[in-house]
């Protein structure tokens, strides 16, 4: 019990974390994604990614459950199915071509093209994909493999679903509820990865749950403030901030990797 209520970091550098991960809970709880690219963003400037992201996955599956009561009446239930398949098919699909590919310039490609359409679509481009089956399992499959390659899926979802006039509040309700599935499956993953110096022989190590208790606070109190903000913006106010945040959260993947290859 002690040590999980050790702080993980000095403290200016654990005020400057709580900051980071208060804004991307303001993120995920108005658009119902976002809180990981941030968050891992903001906090791999000061700590070894290795060392958060496990507890990362683990608040994305607590900011779900937190958010999923009040919009489970608005999932999307004939998306949901088809996305999480694909998610399920190809996140393991995608990790597994980080064996083969260089990571980097793999991130940089995807996060550009993401960046790209975003603005195509904020620029005024009207996509207007028909919500068929095929069309569903495509997104699933499309995000899962992105999901498993670069971690932004959601970014990836996002776009996607934005071009088939998904009313605001039933894409939020979906975006939540697929990540709390994917989050789900990529933390099981972790647990079963192994990690070297935790001394449980897997990713998931005692750190874990000590960043996941100091941070969670934080994220908690920015989801409350982005849901209360979500909750007076018209479906085309709501649109258009999604598609700014889109822009900006693909240009941070693209900064992240331009970084990587730099160093």
């Amino acid at each position: 019990m002690t040590a999980l209520l050790d702080a993980p970091l000095p403290p200016l550098l654990l005020a400057y974390s709580l900051c980071v991960v208060f804004a991307a809970g303001i993120v995920r709880g108005f658009a119902g994604f976002g809180f990981s690219a941030i968050s891992v963003a903001g906090l791999s400037l000061i700590v070894s990614p290795a060392k958060v992201v496990p507890a990362i996955f683990a608040l994305e599956v607590l900011a779900s459950l937190s958010q999923l009561r009040g919009v489970v009446r608005d999932v999307d239930m004939r998306w949901i199915g088809w996305l999480a398949l694909g998610n399920l098919m190809f996140i393991p699909v995608g990790v597994a071509l980080l064996a083969w590919l260089p990571e980097t310039p793999l991130r940089l490609l995807i996060g550009a093209l993401l960046m790209a359409a975003a603005l195509l679509l904020r620029r005024g481009y009207r996509a207007a994909l028909l919500p068929t089956r095929g069309v569903r399992l495509l997104a699933g499959v499309v995000s899962g493999f992105i999901n498993g390659v670069a971690a932004i899926g959601g970014i990836a979802l996002a776009v996607l679903l934005s071009t088939v006039n998904m009313p605001p509040a039933r894409l939020r309700a979906t975006m939540i509820a697929l990540l709390l599935f994917s989050d789900v499956v990529a933390l099981g993953s972790a647990a079963l990865m192994p990690g070297g110096a935790h001394a449980s022989g897997s990713l998931l190590g005692p750190d874990t749950l000590r960043w996941a208790v100091w941070l969670a606070p934080a994220m908690l109190a920015g989801i409350w403030f982005g849901g209360r903000s979500f909750a007076g913006v018209s479906p085309e106010q709501f649109r258009r901030q999604v598609l700014n945040l889109l822009i900006g959260l693909s240009a941070v993947s693209v900064l992240r990797s331009l970084y990587g290859l730099l160093n």
